[in-house]
This record gives C-alpha cells, sequence and structure tokens, in this order.
C-alpha cells in the first residue's frame, strides 16, 4: 500500500459506485414484486460451498439475486481476467459479475459479457462489502486537523537528505514541514533551506527561540514560527507571519493572557499550544490545560505537539496517536505537530493522516470510530474469520491432486491435500508428517516453510491467514506474489 491515504478514499468511492445497485433490502429500497439486480458470483472449486451458503443468507437481506459460475479451476482467486473471459459462461439477464477481489489484470476482457467488480479478498467479508455504501454515503475521508511534521536536527542534514524527508513527510499526508533548529549555535543556511522546500511547493515552519534564525527563515517564506513566549513576543511584531504562543509556566498558564493580548493587539496571527506532557510527568494535568485554554479563548487556533507522548512512551505510536486526535477533534483543537525520531514513532504522519479522518468522522456524525479504518488495526486482525472443522473436512473430501492447501484457525495448524488432512500446532511436526505421505523438492519445502510460517504468526497474534497472500497489518501491509503458488494452483486447475 505505497499511499495508504489514497487507498483508503478509493475503497469507499468504488463504495460509492455499488451503493445504487446493492441496496440493503433492511432500508426497503426495494418494494415487493420490484426487480431485483442479478448478480453473478464467480469461484473456483473449492470455494463453491462456502459461497453458496453465504450468499442464501445474504442476498434477501442485500436485495439481490444470485447465480454462481465455478470456474474448472481449484482456486479462483488466482486466476487472471483473461482466463476468466475465455472460460466464464453468463447466463441471460445477468446484470453484474462480481469477481474474487484477488483475481489479478485489467478488467476490459469481461467487460464485454456484463459490467463487473472486483469483489472482496475473502468471501466472508462479502457482507460487510455490501455495506460500504453506508459509509460512503457519510463522505468518510473529510477531515480539519493539520499535520506538521518536524524535521529533527535540520541545520545538520545535506541539502538532499533534507529535501527527501521533506518529500516524503509530505507524501505521507503531513501539510508543513517544520524545521527543528539545534539550539545553542545559528543555523546560517535556514533561509536557503526553506527557500529550497518553497522552491518545491512545500509550506514551511521554523521551530526556534533563535530570533536571527527565525528572521532568516520568515524573510525566505516560512509561514509558520514555533514559539513565542514573554521572553521573546516582542521580536513577532515584525516578522509578519503566524506564530505558536506558550504560556511562560506550563503549570499555570502564566504569561499566556499577557502574550495574546500583545498579539492581538499588534494583528499577529496565533495558535496557542499548553504543551502536552509525558506520562508521570503532568500528562492528566496538561490535557486539563488544553480544556481551560478552549474555555478562556473559544474561538482562537490551537495546536498540540503530540511528539511528547508517542516519543516519550514505550508502546506503538498509532493507539495513541488516535487517542490524541480524537481529544483535539472533541476539543477544537486543528493542527498537531509530530516527529518520527525514535523507531517505533516511524510512521506517525501516516497514522494521524488516517486518524483525523476517523475522528472527524465520529464526531461529526457521533458514530463510534469502529469497524471504519482498518488500516490503522496492525497488530491484530479487526475481526477473526474461521471456516470451522465441517468446512474444512468438506474441503479435503474434494481435493483429488498433491498440492498443499495450509490453514491456521483455532489454535491449530490445517493441512489439506488429496492425500492427507493434517492439523496441529507443531510446524516441524507437521512437515515431518507431510514429508512421510509425499515427496516434497527444496524449492517447495522452502516455500512451504514460508506459508508456515506466516500461519504460526497468525495464530500467536490472532490474525487471519490465508495461503499465498499478506498477513494483514494495516497500513503497513506489504503485498506479495507468489509466482510458486500461481504456477501451482494453475497447473491444479
Amino acid at each position: 500500500m505505497a499511499n495508504t491515504t489514497q487507498g483508503t478514499e478509493r475503497r469507499h468511492s468504488e463504495a460509492g459506485r455499488l451503493g445504487p445497485a446493492y441496496p440493503d433490502r433492511s432500508r426497503s429500497c426495494y418494494a415487493d414484486g420490484m426487480q431485483r439486480p442479478r448478480l453473478l458470483f464467480v469461484t473456483g472449486k473449492l470455494a463453491e460451498t462456502s459461497l453458496r451458503r453465504t450468499l442464501e443468507e445474504l442476498a434477501p437481506r442485500a436485495g439481490f439475486e444470485y447465480r454462481v459460475a465455478v470456474l474448472p479451476i481449484t482456486v479462483a482467486a488466482l486466476a487472471t481476467t483473461p482466463w476468466i473471459a475465455r472460460h466464464l459462461t453468463v447466463p441471460e439477464g445477468i446484470d453484474r459479475i462480481v469477481l474474487p477481489g484477488l483475481c489479478r489484470g485489467d478488467l476490459q476482457p469481461l467487460q464485454a459479457l456484463a459490467a463487473v467488480e472486483r469483489g472482496p479478498a475473502d468471501l466472508r467479508d462479502l457482507p460487510e462489502f455490501f455495506q460500504l455504501a453506508n459509509q460512503a454515503e457519510r463522505e468518510y475521508g473529510k477531515y480539519d486537523i493539520a499535520i506538521i511534521a518536524e524535521i529533527n536536527g535540520a541545520p545538520r542534514l545535506r541539502h538532499d537528505e533534507l529535501v527527501a524527508q521533506a518529500l516524503a513527510l509530505k507524501a505521507d499526508g503531513a501539510d508543513m514541514l517544520d524545521l527543528g533548529c539545534d539550539p545553542g549555535s545559528t543555523w546560517t543556511g535556514v533561509g536557503d533551506a526553506v527557500r529550497a522546500l518553497r522552491d518545491l511547493g512545500l509550506r514551511v515552519s521554523i521551530d526556534s527561540f533563535n530570533t536571527a534564525e527565525v528572521e532568516s527563515a520568515v524573510a525566505a517564506g516560512a509561514e509558520l514560527v514555533l514559539s513565542v513566549n514573554g521572553g521573546n513576543v516582542s521580536a513577532a511584531r515584525s516578522w509578519g507571519c503566524e506564530v505558536v504562543a506558550l504560556p511562560d509556566d506550563l503549570a499555570s498558564l502564566a504569561g499566556l493572557d499577557e502574550t495574546v493580548e500583545k498579539l492581538e493587539s499588534w494583528g499577529v496571527r496565533y495558535r496557542i499550544d499548553p504543551v502536552v506532557e509525558p506520562i508521570g510527568f503532568g500528562f492528566a494535568a496538561s490535557l486539563g490545560r488544553y480544556l481551560e485554554v478552549r474555555r478562556r479563548y473559544p474561538r482562537a487556533e490551537m495546536m498540540m505537539g503530540v511528539g511528547n507522548l508517542t516519543e516519550l512512551t514505550d508502546a506503538d505510536s498509532a493507539g495513541i496517536n488516535v487517542v490524541l486526535l480524537g481529544f483535539c477533534q472533541e476539543v477544537g483543537i486543528r493542527s498537531v505537530l509530530t516527529t518520527q525520531v525514535i523507531n517505533w514513532c516511524r510512521s506517525c504522519v501516516r497514522e494521524l493522516d488516517l486518524a483525523r479522518r476517523l475522528v472527524y468522522h465520529a464526531c461529526l456524525h457521533r458514530a463510534l470510530p469502529k469497524h471504519l479504518e482498518p488500516n490503522l488495526v496492525a497488530l491484530r486482525d479487526p475481526r477473526l474469520r474461521s471456516h470451522g472443522e465441517t468446512t474444512l473436512a468438506e474441503l479435503a473430501s474434494h481435493i483429488t491432486d498433491r498440492n498443499f492447501r495450509l490453514f491456521a484457525e483455532r489454535g491449530l495448524l490445517h493441512v489439506l491435500s488429496g492425500e492427507m488432512y493434517l492439523r496441529g500446532d507443531d510446524p516441524f511436526d507437521l512437515f515431518a508428517r507431510m514429508r512421510e505421505g509425499a515427496e516434497i523438492d527444496a524449492s517447495h519445502a522452502f516455500y512451504l516453510g514460508y506459508e508456515m510460517a506466516k500461519a504460526t504468526i497468525a495464530l500467536a497474534l490472532g490474525k487471519n491467514y490465508t495461503q499465498d497472500r499478506a498477513l494483514s497489518w494495516g497500513f503497513l501491509t506489504v503485498d506479495e506474489r507468489s509466482r510458486h503458488g500461481d504456477s501451482r494452483e494453475e497447473s491444479a486447475g
């Protein structure tokens, strides 16, 4: 998922196209006697029974009629669209073809047969697939919180390193790049750095209490200064740009009112940051300061530096970022500053970009932020799927070739082929038993070891495992293509 944000928006855009054709019958979109759309679901031999069982329950609720086309291949998801076009017969009166989501290739070869869509990657997700239109109607994906991403130690970076970091942060979702300066020295090249980023069309802020650095940066096009308080606020009068106002004393907010009063009298735009503190150093009280500032200044712009929590807490940053942005959304804090220095924070900008959409939707529609953004659930999957013992036994009874099918569920690894059905929790023991019943060459052994490792990880973490498919790590998922698996299944078909 190279661009998670675009992927999220595209998913909901596609859902919007599905909406009119696939209404939810529970909302009485079709009166009795009216024509319902007729859909053709394409599948392979192994998934036929499960698909028919799912559609029998789903179709009346979702408001469509269906037919099932079983292709002469074991797993239809491994077939390409040109191959499907050569082997698929479309019955009369079909309005739309629904392919397995993992089918690869251009849909054009199938368009001559009927309108065609890719369904979900897992047929067990079909119910959710037909309900996505509801989310699209609520315009999921909008946000109003800006992300300021700090480039830490900017004066120590080469020009190409600075530009590369800035462009990468922008691509991840940053709205503004903050140049973090080193205290105790003056960065003489700050103006050149700001101009270079501005020439690339990037918005820039400067993070420094050094007046000389700030003046050079502002003259070159920096539009925000972090930060001012009673000690340097007088300099802000001539900068001609927006500033972040801090209290002189965090605990009491002392000096903040005076600083804000001066900025307003001079016509200097500002946003207030009461500063969130790390856990154990006044975290709860610091959140209270944001509420107090909002009470005093109900219309003022505010900012929160979330790095004081994410960078200074031994925990994956995604969950912390979601909670902090939920607080910001409710309080009306419309900008956050983040860093990506420590390794567990290396994807904070992408996390914040996803989180701001989730919390905006939750607050706007008063809807729980749940079952909306699967890309933020990385360690475990949102929902565990299980075929069940009966279905696996039924699959095993239909397999006639010697290729291995692997499953992982209910604490066990399952190995199915035309010659065996094994199950157990030890992949080494299972592999030894597999070798007793079949010849396995080195290449196939490597493939099976790789797949069993994935399956074992899935069992340990509570994730779904699908053979020849990457485990889902939310927005961190890296797609995998198993040519070994493709050729194995194509030959089996």
